[in-house]
């Protein structure tokens, strides 16, 4: 049980004995020599004795005192010397006692602390809480520590949700002068937000303005879902994320009132209301240039505009326009440019006029850039991240630029990018201060797809392997109709440039459900990938595989009327090498175009086959996806289309393991290869698989009305394909394969789970035109998770 202490003043005789003592283990303080003109004397004491003390020693604490022998002393000094040698913060008790001519100072030192127990925690560990407090073993014990770690752990339950958390520390009186510290936890429930609501909004219902905040009601998963706790810093951050939210779609004017947060304290939950003032929405009005510098023609700048009239205003627009035209100023020799937007609103139109000036910056140089925190991380992985060395020019929304790329390396918890100012004039230094955090995982975990079945997974991944930047990764995934393993490593600046090198090994096994026989390819494909634009992006990679068809059925021999798969497949049984090298480009504005509600993705790649191995075929697919949210944002539209073809070259053909097939992701309401060309007169009739496919999937997702804090929405969609053709129709019995296209289509309504386990998603579908010998399926889902 933890003691505490009492001080006392006590008088005994007039003169004769002057006594000073304090017990602090608990209260500290001092002790104030009473008013008694009695005592209002001086005291001379031709000797000072020290008793008590272990380990510190008499001159120490007489020099802590301030008193010394011969000295003549009154009450009011005697009083002083006392509370010097407590202030000291090493005794548990002090004593004054006037003895003769002799002063005895007697003190009882602070025990040592034997051993520090964590009692009652079980959201955090004992580790975790070791590195909170300042205790340490085997040192003096300190209330005023032992206090401060108290609250640094209950802080530290706070900012888990738990404000209810409280921590008492005790101490157990030990043998020798020891005491054992502990800490006893009352962990309390998590005080979850009830509700978080809107007043002030028009243009966006609270639905809308919920999922752009981190925070979170608590829903249906309350228990996994760590954002539906009340943690007040993160109010700060969702301060930002919605001012940002408005600005970006054009209203410059937003402002948060207020942010109230109320406790209920019979259920245990907040209830935060954000107070806010939309304003008007603004559009983009006249774009112009104008220049201050000789010999600049401004219309040349205005050319790399890429803000459109009459679009909604945008601070990403801004932004982006004045970075090309610093760019661009840079490639014509022209340093120290700035580009600064003049802002003119028209309010009765509702549009912002806005006139890049282009005219002269000061003349900065950048001294050197100094980064400090990075343990593990290489230096140059962070400065890889920055377009500018030392010497070159300063740019402010450049270093701005890099603290955002340093950021978003995922490496970090923290990191600020700062300047100052250098050694010299017209010269600044670039502070990096950043803070580590873990970049590795291993996990482990379960899936269930309909169409692989239920499988386990096994997979490790390093970010940062030996702190050079560099991904080490390998999984294992074994389902019921398939078995996969890949090993992956990328180094994101390959010979120090921005030029991500990858090279994946993988072995992959289907045992196909709608097919009589199964696949094997193992192999290997290194390539390279580098930006050619703001969202364009250029791959370059090889591949060599080795592909085997096995276990095919070739009939019965005893039974004339079983003769198993399709002559086409039968031949192609065995394995063969692959050596192809190909390309890829992509062209994607769904995360960093202008327009907040929209964006496409558009992919096109390119393999060729027959460097060597035994395959030759140019293999081409493109893909197109669009989508836009409307009503408020309230529903999202997509629209997909894709399509690919494979040629053989020379006298070779292609093999079941090099033609397409429409997954059930591509073709809702059909089972993964349950269209295309079918050999009907063999008895397996399995798929073929053609050379050429086509798909295309409209569909939107909206509210169905549940709390959206449940993660749960609804949709319907249109899907639409086909795959065709083969050079080999000749099938069994001699019958020709039919390989022509024939349009299939499905219509069904989905619905979309989000979870901490991932995105769920419930695909109920009926087919629209169907082949008699197509597989059809009416319903689909997919769920993943790590635990």
């Amino acid at each position: 049980m933890r003691d505490v202490g009492a001080r006392r003043f006590r008088r005994i005789g007039m003169g004769a004995v002057l006594r000073i003592t304090a017990s602090c283990l608990a209260i500290p303080g001092a002790a104030i020599l009473a008013a008694d003109p009695a005592i209002a004397q001086n005291f001379q004491f031709s000797d000072i004795r020290i008793e008590g003390n272990r380990r510190v020693d008499s001159a120490s604490i007489l020099n802590a005192a301030g008193v010394a022998p011969g000295q003549a002393l009154s009450a009011g000094a005697l009083n002083a010397a006392y509370q010097n040698v407590v202030n000291t913060g090493l005794f548990e008790t002090v004593e004054i006692v006037p003895a003769g001519n002799v002063l005895v100072i007697r003190v009882s030192e602070w025990p040592t602390v034997n051993q520090i127990s964590i009692e009652g925690n079980r959201r955090i560990s004992d580790e975790e809480i070791q590195e909170v407090i300042g205790s340490v073993p085997r040192r003096v014990y300190s209330p005023a520590q032992a206090e401060a770690d108290a609250a640094a752990i209950a802080e530290a339950y706070g900012a888990g949700g738990r404000l209810s958390a409280s921590v008492t520390p005790r101490i157990i009186r030990r043998s020798d002068n020891r005491v054992d510290l502990v800490f006893e936890i009352v962990e309390g429930r998590v005080t979850e937000i009830e509700r978080l609501s809107f007043v002030g909004n028009r243009a966006y219902s609270d639905r809308r303005l919920r999922r752009v905040l981190q925070t979170r009601q608590a829903g249906l998963l309350r228990t996994f879902i760590g954002g539906d706790t009340f943690v007040a810093e993160r109010i700060d951050l969702d301060r930002q994320l919605l001012t940002d939210f408005y600005n970006s779609r054009g209203f410059i004017d937003f402002q948060i009132h207020s942010v109230n947060n109320e406790f209920a304290r019979d259920r245990n939950a907040f209830f935060v209301q954000f107070n806010v003032q939309e304003g008007l929405q603004y559009d983009f009005g006249r774009i112009t240039a104008s220049s201050s510098l000789p010999g600049v023609n401004a219309q040349d700048f205005l050319g790399v505009s890429t803000i459109r009239s009459g679009g909604t205003y945008t601070p990403r627009a801004i932004e982006e326009t004045v970075a090309r035209m610093e760019r661009l100023a840079l490639a014509r020799g022209l340093n120290f440019v700035r580009a600064t937007p003049q802002v003119t609103r028209d309010p009765r139109n509702q549009r912002l006029d806005v006139n890049f000036l282009l005219e002269q910056g000061p003349r900065i140089f950048v001294e050197r850039i100094d980064i400090e925190g990075n343990a593990t991380t290489l230096d140059r992985v962070i400065r890889q991240q920055f377009n500018i060395v030392e010497g070159d020019p300063f740019n402010p929304r450049e270093i701005a630029a890099s603290a955002e790329r340093i950021r978003a390396l995922g490496f970090f918890a923290d990191a600020a990018v700062e300047a100052r100012d250098g050694t010299g004039p017209g010269q600044v230094i670039v502070d990096v201060d950043v803070e580590e955090q873990p970049t590795g995982s291993l996990s482990f975990g379960g899936s269930y797809s309909t169409d692989t079945g239920f499988g386990l997974n096994l997979g490790y991944q390093e970010r940062n392997f030996l702190g050079r930047g560099q991904t080490l990764a390998f999984n294992i995934v074994t389902a019921t109709n398939s078995q996969s393993s890949r090993f992956t490593f990328v180094e994101p600046f390959f010979f120090g440039r921005d030029l991500a090198f990858r090279f994946d090994a993988f072995y992959n096994t289907d045992d196909f459900d709608e097919a009589d026989y199964n696949t094997r390819v193992v192999g290997f494909s290194p390539s390279i990938t580098f930006p050619i634009s703001l969202n364009g992006r250029l791959g370059l990679r090889y591949r060599l595989s080795k592909d085997t068809i096995l276990d095919v059925d070739t009939g019965d021999p005893d039974n004339p009327l079983d003769d198993g798969s399709s002559p086409i497949i039968q031949s192609e049984e065995g394995s063969l090498y692959t050596s192809s090298v190909g390309y890829t480009y992509s062209y994607d504005t769904r995360r960093t175009g202008l327009d907040p509600n929209a964006g496409i993705l558009f992919r096109f790649s390119q393999d060729l086959a027959g460097l060597g191995g035994d395959s030759e075929y140019i293999k081409t697919e493109a893909l197109l996806l669009g989508q836009r949210q409307v009503f408020g944002e309230e529903i999202t539209l997509r629209a997909t289309l894709e399509g690919g073809a494979i040629n053989a070259l020379g006298d070779t053909e292609t093999r079941v393991t090099d033609r397409f097939f429409l997954g059930s992701r591509q073709l809702r309401g059909f089972e993964p290869l349950g269209v295309g060309p079918r050999d009907l007169n063999a008895t397996n009739e399995d798929a073929l698989g053609g050379n050429a496919y086509a798909a295309a999937r409209l569909e939107a997702e909206f509210p169905i009305g549940l709390p959206e804090e449940y993660g749960i929405s609804g949709g319907v969609f249109l899907d639409a394909g086909s795959v065709w053709s083969l050079e080999d129709t000749t099938g069994a019995g001699g019958v020709e394969v039919d390989d022509s296209f024939h349009l299939r289509s499905s219509i069904g309504v989905s619905i979309f789970w989000t979870t901490p386990f991932g995105p769920l998603r419930f695909n109920f579908s009926e087919p629209l035109q169907a082949e008699d010998y197509d597989n059809t399926r009416s319903f689909n889902v997919t769920v993943s998770t790590e635990f």
